[in-house]
């Protein structure tokens, strides 16, 4: 499960094994626990993101969406 970024108190984790009938997103943890993923293709929230971290997730992710998405990419071939 390689970590792609982390910025402050998030890390964005894109996961080598995964379900084929899932669509391509990179799970986001705070702190020290894997709360929710976004999804590659909307770059919407797959799961409510916790209370108050909303906005500073998505500053994070489309900061380093670009290689988010290369990293899927190379773990996933797509």
């Amino acid at each position: 499960m390689p970590t792609v970024v982390i910025e402050g108190r998030f890390r964005f984790v894109i996961n080598t094994r995964e379900n084929l009938f899932e669509p391509p997103h990179v799970h986001v943890w705070v702190d020290n626990e894997d709360t929710c993923r976004i999804s590659l293709l909307t770059g919407n929230f797959l799961e409510r993101p916790p209370s108050g971290t909303r906005r500073d997730i998505m500053v994070a992710y489309r900061k380093h969406s670009a290689v988010i998405q290369e990293t899927w990419e190379s773990v996933h071939g797509e």
